[in-house]
């Protein structure tokens, strides 16, 4: 009977320890919360480089079914079409997600252009080189009817870039160590025809110029910190820190 009761008391005392454990465990601290604001219509220019926005071409736009889930994931997006000197256009769509828990997930390319009748013909990982580190993106290439759009985007889960898939469980749950819930941005960039390798290089300059063009304060947040080379790193952590800093002494003013 002793022994018993000593087993049941020990059951009860392990089950309870792992209650609280899984109960410590689950994130509850959203990342976004603590970082200052920002307009995503504002960090990136309408114009730069060789490169200026041209309102009558719309990137492609969700469909009725899914403006709801995407309202539900997203607190920002933007979507703006460019055009160079030389004619060639680049479609830029950029979506931020302050909460990047299981249940609320960046709504990745692949979903997103076969749920409007795209035919995914391609897809393989990537780097993309930029003077402020290496980022590891997706490129697709997606097909309806006639038209033929390769897609080169990325993902950032809180301060890094990261690829689609374990990349995005992986971060997400270093930080539910942490009992923080990360933050996400999703940027694509993308053109309409057929040679493939040639529109992802112009997507990549197109990509790198913009990069070029936007503040390091600003930068860090489509690039994540830990994804930016040593020195990039470290102006854009200062840049951030300042306008922080900036800001709460602009807040103590006003008081």
């Amino acid at each position: 009977m002793k022994r018993t009761l000593l087993a049941s008391l020990l059951l009860g005392v392990a089950m309870a320890g792992t209650a609280a454990l899984t109960g410590a465990l689950v994130p509850t601290r959203k990342v976004a919360a603590l970082q200052n604001q920002f307009s995503l219509e504002q960090i990136v220019p309408r114009r730069f480089g060789n490169w200026t926005v041209d309102d009558s071409v719309v990137p492609l736009k969700p469909d009725e079914t899914q403006k709801e889930l995407i309202a539900a994931l997203y607190d920002q997006t933007l979507g703006r079409t460019y055009v160079n000197d030389a004619g060639q256009r680049v479609m830029l769509s950029i979506a931020y997600g302050g909460d990047q828990s299981k249940q609320l997930q960046l709504h990745l390319p692949e979903v997103c252009y076969v749920a409007q009748g795209f035919e995914m013909i391609k897809e393989q990982r990537g780097a993309l080189a930029t003077r402020f580190g290496e980022v590891p993106v997706k490129r697709l290439v997606a097909r309806q009817n006639a038209r033929n759009e390769p897609i080169t985007y990325w993902v950032t889960i809180g301060d890094k870039a990261v690829m689609s898939g374990l990349g995005q469980k992986y971060q997400r749950f270093v930080y539910g160590l942490t009992g923080k819930i990360p933050d996400g941005m999703l940027v694509r960039v993308s053109t309409i025809g057929a040679d493939d390798a040639a529109a992802w290089q112009v997507q990549d300059r197109f990509v790198r110029q913009m990069l070029d063009s936007i503040p390091a304060g600003d930068r860090i947040r489509l690039l994540g910190a830990a994804t930016l080379a040593p020195a990039a790193r470290a102006t854009s952590v200062a840049a951030t820190a300042t306008a922080a800093a900036a800001a709460r002494s602009m807040a103590a003013g006003a008081h």
